[in-house]
């Protein structure tokens, strides 16, 4: 049977006149989150902490780190040096570099490293008082601490964290989502858009400084939403974020 292939020229000039359709990517829009944080907010004060070694040198030389350890006295607990007892959440935002794909990347697959066996995920909606709601990750793990010298087990805790991206004016808490939102920008709107991974974690159960009471995973839970809420109204822009 003899192929006709008459109409490869004209599939091949289709192909190349969309080049001169598709709007010209390479446009960098920034997100909407804002990388600085307050000295405190809600009650909760914020000591900044550097990103590590290895965070740094295993992620593209533009990617920017905010990280800080969160602080708010529990009401009424003193211990017995006089000093408030404190709830503590570890806070961090990442903001990709124009190689997304080594700025950024779902946490299930660096919290391992950090000592993270996860235990569950599922998807969770938190609502702002203003109105605006958007979807987060929570995750519950089990955090096993080593000493880095003699590599022994120097404590472990039960530990909660939720995660969401924060694009130019789209939030999602799906990395696969993420990723298509970047081609369809990328194609259509002639865009290429930084991410902010924004993470907030809480530990559970014994924890040494509250001796005399656990911290249960109800309590965590709550705690970490109202810090995430109260923290968001003013952290991301929403008048830059699609309804």
């Amino acid at each position: 049977m003899k192929w006709n292939a008459w109409w490869l020229p004209l599939l091949m000039a289709g192909t190349l006149g969309m080049i001169y359709i598709l709007p010209q990517a390479g446009k960098t829009e920034e997100s909407s989150v804002k990388m600085e944080l307050p000295g405190s907010t809600n009650g909760w004060s914020f000591e900044k902490t550097p990103a590590t070694q290895d965070e740094i040198s295993t992620l593209s030389d533009d990617t920017e780190f905010t990280k800080a350890i969160c602080m708010k006295a529990r009401p009424g607990e003193v211990n017995l040096e006089g000093y408030f007892i404190p709830d503590r959440i570890d806070l961090s935002i990442v903001l990709s570099g124009h190689d997304l794909n080594n700025s950024i990347h779902r946490p299930e697959r660096c919290m391992p490293a950090q000592g993270h066996t996860i235990i569950s995920s599922r998807d969770v909606t938190l609502s702002l008082d203003k109105g605006r709601d958007f979807k987060t990750k929570r995750l519950q793990s089990v955090q096993t601490l080593k000493n880095p010298k003699t590599g022994k087990i120097v404590a472990q805790f039960n530990c909660v964290t939720y995660y969401f991206f924060v694009g130019h004016d789209q939030i999602t808490n799906d990395h696969l989502e993420r990723t298509l939102i970047d081609m369809k920008d990328r194609l259509v709107r002639g865009m290429d858009q930084r991410w902010a991974y924004v993470s907030a974690s809480m530990w559970y159960g014994e924890i040494p400084w509250i001796a005399d009471k656990e911290v249960t995973e109800a309590e965590a839970d709550d705690k970490l939403r109202k810090f995430l809420t109260g923290l968001m109204e003013s952290q991301i822009d929403w008048e830059q974020v699609k309804h």
